[in-house]
């Protein structure tokens, strides 16, 4: 997933290795005669569309006469592999940790320490990562429950490893040496230097090394029942039948109301339902709209002690190690740097924003005067956003074909060759390669290196899925042809127990530069909850599920095209203040409509539009909550945490009671459902900082000609290779030329700023 502490990375410069290769001057010039044209749709295109719209196929489709394990390695075929592949994992990991602890005794061994570390920590993330998505995803409780404990006590090892003075003085005496130092490669140092920021944030004394690892794995343990908890179902409302007089829905409305006036029973309303957002949305009753709402953002006391006790360790945590709070633990390396400058950003976007959302609720405002009949203005009460908001979700701003699944990924595959040269190939999966019937492979093709990765797209929903898209980076790149694993010198007695890690590693899909290094391919899972449609017609997307699809495969195109020679830079690993900009930016193309020309599987010239200004009077509205949320995780990460008296929920009151724009609803508790605290602790402003970097991208760099392959082999070359091997604030310096942000001081963030006030307020996001 998105990165966090590298050797704990759960979810998740460079010098080139030959030379640079753009794009075919010669065959760009020929396939673009004219400004409007477009390059035609290829057999594989075409071939999405059936793929994933052919419903009958996905659901009836015969099983292959070849059988594998899951995602192709053949000792994943049950769910007590997976605690044996952890099993041989630490052990060759406790193999390799010794190993660098011995490096002083050799210059040969010293030059090799930051490849080890490297190693190390891809070999633990292999089995982390995976089994993350396996808790995740699996629709078999006893693959859950085996990843669930897999995870947990490969975790366990992680943290061990965070505090382990050998591997920090090993790469000590590495960086302290210039000899040493000079024969690293800009992408070796700069992983070289995460390794040592995150040893300096986890070192401690001796006597304290146990309570920092029993506290970092209750951390772990805490986030994963705060987020179940997030997701589980909660007490209904209880709706009385004459609350649903007037229902302006015709379909589920008319049936409720027809049920309630036959039976004259209470409605039990579940949060979160389709009845739920039925009433938030047209039930003129505000008494019903109002239960409806207290009920699915009113948590346990469970629940809140959970959250409360995550954010209390995550402070004494910080303490620990030196630092006044777990924002100033983690933001050290990101591009804020500090929760300060945090502030002042939060603050300026909400005094730019606030003027624009107060003038939305005083449309609302009316609204409800005039369907109340009122002499006054009322007050724009949390369940009213919803009801006086237009009924009429945004929309493409051309006409389009029926957004199916199929054609998404049609126009998504031509896009990326318009941009990068780059295609989806679907490819048959074998007998137990994936944990459900729907999951599609596809390969990710380069027109010039072949193929360069694989994507695994499970998207439909399905019962005891979780919700929500989300993308997981189960294998980075990385450079395996150096790796020298007979140095590790794994005694015989030992070679049998560590044989299934070793399997797991080698069955890993590789390729072979032109320089005959080798490469491990990424590989990623694309999870999505869209509805599967019918057994005789193909699922129809909403123009937000294209939205979330588009986002989420901008960070799919991170982890394919940021194949670097170390997995801890590779892809979406980086600052977590940087990774949401490239599926940001995938959301503007679907502003142009020379993009959405390519949903037409025959289309091969710009269809003529205006841009997406879809007018939606929440839309700042909702924005200034997502900034609220914002604040409050600096609030929650920050030292106040650790006073005797704090209470989270009126800590959540205050905030919206002084900086809100609706009132806070007393007994309610939004937070200890908000699970981005606990995966984007004190960094949830990362997408509101990254869509103010995308915007001016954008408009800077892809406005006038979105398909431009000069503008997509730029943007390729300056920041998607070096996934986070570089530093960010020069990457966007160089992109968009210009020299202010290249040191990301103060004067940075503020012109950051100047950005976010000068452009459009965007939506609230995807992760």
């Amino acid at each position: 997933m998105l990165p966090g502490n590298v050797l704990s990375r759960l979810s998740q410069q460079l010098r080139p290795r030959r030379p640079r290769r753009l794009y075919h001057t010669s065959r760009v010039s020929r396939a673009v005669p004219t400004a409007d044209f477009i390059q035609p749709a290829t057999q594989d295109d075409r071939a999405l569309v059936s793929l994933f719209d052919q419903r009958s196929r996905l659901k009836a489709c015969l099983p292959s006469f070849t059988y594998d394990g899951l995602l192709g390695h053949r000792i994943l075929t049950n769910d007590r592999a997976l605690e044996t592949l952890a099993n041989s994992t630490l052990l060759r990991a406790r193999l390799l940790t010794e190993r660098i602890c011995r490096a002083q005794e050799s210059r040969e061994e010293l030059l090799k320490v930051v490849k080890n570390l490297d190693r190390l920590s891809d070999m633990l993330c292999g089995v982390i990562d995976l089994t993350e998505l396996i808790r995740n995803c699996h629709p078999d409780r006893k693959w859950v429950d085996a990843a669930n404990r897999a995870y947990e006590d490969m975790c366990a090892f992680m943290n061990e490893l965070n505090t382990h003075s050998g591997l920090y003085e090993a790469l000590k005496v590495v960086l302290r040496d210039p000899s040493i130092v000079k024969t690293l490669s800009p992408e070796a140092y700069a992983t070289a230097l995460i390794f040592w920021r995150d040893f300096e944030r986890s070192i401690v004394a001796p006597d304290q090394r146990s309570k920092f690892i029993d506290l970092t794995t209750e951390i772990i343990v805490l986030g994963r029942e705060f987020q179940d908890g997030a997701r589980d179902s909660r007490p209904p409302a209880l709706i009385k039948p004459s609350s649903l007089e007037g229902l302006k829905d015709g379909g589920m409305g008319s049936r409720l109301k027809r049920q309630a006036s036959s039976t004259q029973k209470t409605l039990v309303v579940y949060p979160g339902s389709l009845q739920a957002q039925m009433i938030m949305r047209s039930a003129p009753d505000e008494e019903a709209r109002r239960q409806v709402y207290i009920a699915s953002n009113t948590s346990s006391q469970k629940q809140l002690s959970i959250m409360e006790n995550m954010l209390i360790k995550r402070a004494e945590l910080a303490r620990m190690v030196g630092k006044e709070s777990f924002g100033h633990m983690v933001l050290s390396d990101k591009m804020a740097k500090s929760p300060e400058n945090i502030d002042s950003f939060l603050d300026a976007l909400l005094d730019h924003t606030r003027p624009f959302a107060r003038d939305a609720l005083q449309a609302l405002s009316q609204r409800k005067q005039a369907q109340q009949n009122l002499s006054y203005l009322p007050v724009i009460q949390a369940w009213d956003r919803d009801y006086y908001c237009p009924p009429e979700p945004p929309s493409p701003p051309v006409p389009l074909p029926p957004l199916t699944v199929g054609t998404a990924f049609m126009a998504l595959s031509r896009l990326f060759r318009h941009i990068y040269g780059i295609t989806f190939r679907h490819v048959e999966t074998k007998s137990g390669e994936v944990w459900h019937r729907e999951v599609q492979k596809l390969e990710v093709v380069d027109d010039s290196e072949g193929v360069v990765g694989v994507i695994y797209a499970d998207l439909f929903s399905r019962p005891n899925k979780p919700g929500g898209a989300a993308h997981y980076t189960v294998r980075c790149s990385r450079r395996v042809d150096d790796d020298d694993v007979a140095g590790d010198q794994v005694p015989d007695s030992y070679q049998y127990a560590t044989r299934e890690s070793l399997e797991y590693e080698s069955e890993m899909p590789h390729r072979k530069d032109s320089l005959g290094h080798i490469h491990q391919l990424p590989l990623v899972v694309l999870l999505c909850d869209f509805s599967s449609g019918s057994l005789s017609g193909p699922a129809v997307l909403q123009w937000s599920d294209v939205t979330t699809l588009f986002h989420e495969m901008g960070h799919a195109m991170h982890s394919m095209i940021g194949r670097t020679d170390y997995q801890n830079v590779a892809g979406t690993r980086c600052a977590t203040d940087f990774v949401e900009l490239p599926s940001i930016l995938m959301e503007h193309f679907l502003d142009s409509p020379r993009v959405l020309s390519l949903f037409n599987v025959d289309s091969t010239r710009t269809m003529k539009g205006e841009g997406n200004h879809h007018s939606d009077p929440c839309h700042s509205i909702d924005t200034y909550n997502q900034i609220i949320l914002a604040a409050i995780d600096q609030i929650y990460h920050s030292p106040t945490v650790l006073d005797p008296s704090f209470d989270s929920t009126k800590k959540w009151a205050a905030l919206l009671d002084s900086r809100g724009i609706i009132p806070y609803v007393p007994g309610t508790s939004y937070p200890t459902l908000f699970g981005h605290l606990y995966s984007y602790g004190a960094t949830y402003y990362s997408y509101l900082f990254d869509r103010a970097i995308a915007a001016k991208v954008w408009k800077d760099l892809f406005a006038r000609d979105p398909l431009d392959r000069e503008t997509g082999e730029k943007y390729k070359r300056k920041v998607l290779r070096y996934g986070g091997g570089k530093d960010p604030w020069k990457m966007v310096s160089q992109l968009l030329n210009n020299p202010v942000l290249e040191n990301g001081d103060a004067e940075a963030m503020k012109e950051v700023g100047r950005w976010r006030i000068n452009d459009d307020v965007g939506l609230p996001g995807r992760h």
